[in-house]
């Protein structure tokens, strides 16, 4: 299917590793032209260099740290030079592990600039382009657990949760000037990150790895981590002009985790 994207600007966060690397790809893919970011110059440049060699697009990248309140406006300038950006891809690492009833205030503090509020400026930053043309789209990821907090990830399931409800909100205030915004709901999905999370709850609970991950597989309809391709279509899809009466809503891609309505 023909997404029609070719030339099309696309701002991808957290596009080195993961969810945000498999978005990324899936965009050039379809011909867009990117700019994408992360913590991380040097993985920035080797991405770059695969998806412009991978896919012939234009890549541009810049470098910020989207737990600091200054990387929204650092992006949001670097997107001003690139040109008109009209799909804007919301991603970013996850903050640790907790006991729920031990947080500590600065690790709120970090979680919440890091999963809420630098991506509500910077998208902010980018709409007024998008809503004077007529044409954009907004895609988060997000997680599940937005829909079925995750025990041991309180920072994520808040952090995530606001930036939900902020794109609900947004998507209705919008919706007739041909701007979307939409939210995708991972599940487990084979990254880095939950690499990460199976191997930090081993250690925890002196299990292996394996041990953990089938707990989680048991728990899984479709009897296996998600693969982030998987996902990556997804969010190209929604970014499209096939998903042009798609707004508003939070889409899982989770194998069937998700228990509830």
């Amino acid at each position: 299917m023909d997404l029609d994207l070719r030339d099309r600007t696309a701002v991808v966060g957290g596009a080195t590793s993961g969810l945000g690397r498999a978005s990324a790809m899936a965009l050039a893919a379809e011909g867009c032209r990117l700019l994408i970011w992360s913590r991380d110059d040097g993985r920035l440049a080797t991405t770059a260099a695969e998806l412009r060699t991978t896919h012939g697009v234009e890549v541009e990248y810049v470098a910020a740290d989207a737990s600091s309140p200054d990387a929204a406006g650092t992006v949001a300038l670097a997107a001003e030079a690139f040109g008109q950006i009209d799909i804007v891809v919301s991603n970013a690492g996850g903050p640790p592990t907790v006991d729920p009833t031990s947080t500590d205030p600065a690790a709120w503090q970090r979680s919440i600039q890091l999963l809420a509020t630098t991506p509500i400026e910077l998208i902010s930053r980018l709409l007024p382009g998008m809503r004077e043309r007529g044409w954009g789209r907004v895609v988060a990821i997000l997680s599940s657990g937005v829909r079925q907090p995750i025990g041991d990830l309180v920072y994520s399931n808040a952090g995530r949760s606001a930036l939900a409800a902020w794109l609900k909100t947004t998507a209705r205030a919008i919706a007739a000037e041909g701007v979307t915004v939409n939210g995708v709901l991972p599940g487990r999905i084979a990254t880095p990150r939950i690499h990460e999370l199976d191997s930090g709850r081993a250690e925890r609970e002196s299990t292996t790895e394996e041990a953990v991950r089938a707990g989680h597989l048991a728990t899984i309809p479709a009897g296996r981590y998600g693969r982030p391709e998987e996902l990556g279509a997804l969010v190209a899809f929604l970014a499209s002009e096939r998903a042009s009466y798609i707004t508003g809503q939070l889409v899982a891609v989770d194998g069937g985790l998700i228990a509830g309505l």
